[in-house]
């Protein structure tokens, strides 16, 4: 039955001197309500006043998603509430660090590295304005990973971005922040030469193409890590977003690495030694690729290569997964979400004014106890990952040779079928090539040395039996 202005519920008639209004009231001149045409009258569902992203800037939306819902204003703010809730519920940035923000030129990074410049800018501002210069301005840094050993670039086209990267970050306003760009040979030694013609080669040894893949991200890691030490930073920033979060559930659930997955995927890692933040985690790449074209942040998008492998296929099946239905990424972290962090997935700070510190409230979040949470007994000495015994291979499977039995031993069970060479003949070669930093931090780790020590006053340490309670 048509409707009218004396019985219609809807609003058709409402507003009927503007232009929406006209629109809702055209609608009804066919006999019925377009309910339909009410819930997209392009106005943001949030402030109810300005138009949406998609009615303002329809090139930048591509259609539907958060662009059919909210204006610009309010995109923004609701993208920078996910990243400023993450950081001050995970206690990532406190006012004494010194950040370094990993930087890719992507997206995901580029948007890092303005959200951290905003809270540091805020900081300064807050500093200036107050009388008793309480509260320090925490540090930032950026670093670039050269990875152009791995694969051809032109010269001329590798100084272009690099000049674009040191310029983005060099507009930003006060305080200064450093820019670095070091090759991934660094980690063996200065002389960049060397170092190249090394990591070439244990590229080569590699059999696996998803497994020198997962190995240049390990070495990556690695330089990040040595750039924060040798500069005195505190806390290493990754862009790393809800879409790469769900890439590596589904990565990690293939290569058969179940175990060490709720390590990758919180807020915080701290199994090393400068510990690793997420504030993107909650945020998709689609959300952060529309905020750099409606705030015109540069990327620099020269070297990013295509995944390839068993993780080329899995990105590209997320991806057709996120185009059918726009929450199956946040769904697939949620769900791996339920996993039980590692004790290693906090920061442990000191008590607040209140008595209880940040670490404290995230236990009480995430229903543990302490002495439910561990360390865990060693790492891999490729990827960091926490080990358990059963990636222990029997001798059967590989010889009687102790350098063999002995590099197994340190390596998860992913790495051994992935990277590790199959001939075990050439497996003490293959780790003669591996960076001493990826065996120190393995044996070296602070969670290891507890683990450590633990052992050897065990019998000094009251049983649950015997702690009079």
């Amino acid at each position: 039955m048509a409707c009218n202005s004396a019985t219609c519920q809807s609003g058709c008639y409402k507003d009927s001197d503007s232009g929406v209004g006209q629109e809702r009231q055209s609608a009804t001149e066919n006999g019925g309500c377009d309910l339909d045409l009410y819930a997209n009258s392009r106005v943001c569902i949030k402030c109810k006043v300005n138009e949406t992203i998609e009615a303002t800037h329809p090139t930048v939306t591509g259609g539907g998603g958060d662009g059919s819902r909210f204006c610009a204003d309010c995109f923004r703010g609701n993208l920078f509430g996910k990243f400023r809730f993450a950081v001050t519920s995970n206690a990532m940035i406190s006012p004494s660090d010194n950040v370094l923000i990993a930087f890719s030129g992507g997206s995901s990074s580029r948007v890092a590295l303005q959200f951290v410049h905003e809270m540091q800018h805020k900081a300064q501002k807050n500093f200036d304005a107050s009388r008793d210069k309480s509260l320090p301005v925490f540090g930032v840094g950026v670093a670039y990973i050269d990875e152009s050993a791995n694969f051809t670039v032109p010269s001329h086209d590798f100084d272009r971005a690099i000049d674009e990267m040191k310029l983005i970050v060099s507009d930003l306003a006060p305080p200064v922040k450093q820019f670095y760009v070091v090759p991934t040979g660094s980690i063996y030694s200065s002389d960049t030469g060397a170092g190249r013609h090394r990591l070439v080669e244990l590229i080569n040894a590699v059999p696996d193409i998803t497994g020198k893949e997962d190995l240049l991200e390990h070495l990556r890691m690695l330089s990040l890590q040595k750039i924060a030490v040798d500069n005195g930073y505190t806390k290493l920033v990754l862009g790393t977003c809800t879409s790469r979060i769900a890439c590596r559930v589904l990565e990690a659930t293939v290569k058969g690495e179940g175990y060490s997955l709720a390590a990758d995927i919180q807020y915080v890692d701290a199994r090393w030694e400068i510990p690793v933040v997420l504030p993107l985690r909650d945020c998709i790449s689609q959300e952060l690729k529309m905020l750099c074209s409606l705030d015109s942040l540069k990327m620099v998008e020269t070297f990013q290569q295509p995944r390839c492998g068993i993780n080329g296929l899995i990105s590209s099946f997320v991806k057709l997964l996120q185009e059918e239905n726009p929450s199956r990424e946040s769904t697939i972290v949620r769900t791996a979400g339920k996993l039980k962090p590692f004790s290693f997935n906090r920061i442990l700070e000191v008590d607040d004014c209140n008595g209880h510190s940040a670490s404290q409230r995230r236990l009480k979040k995430y229903n543990l106890k302490p002495n439910e949470s561990l360390p865990p007994e060693s790492f891999c000495s490729i990827c960091h990952s926490p080990l358990k015994n059963s990636d222990t291979p029997s001798l059967n499977s590989i010889g009687n040779d102790e350098a063999s039995v002995g590099i197994f031993a340190e390596t998860c069970s992913s790495c051994q079928y992935q990277i590790l060479p199959r001939e075990p003949s050439s497996l003490e070669s293959f780790h003669s090539l591996l960076p001493q930093q990826m065996i120190y931090l393995a044996k070296n780790s602070s969670f290891g040395k507890h683990k450590s020590l633990r052992v050897q006053i065990q019998d000094c340490l009251l049983s649950d039996s015997e702690d009079g309670t």
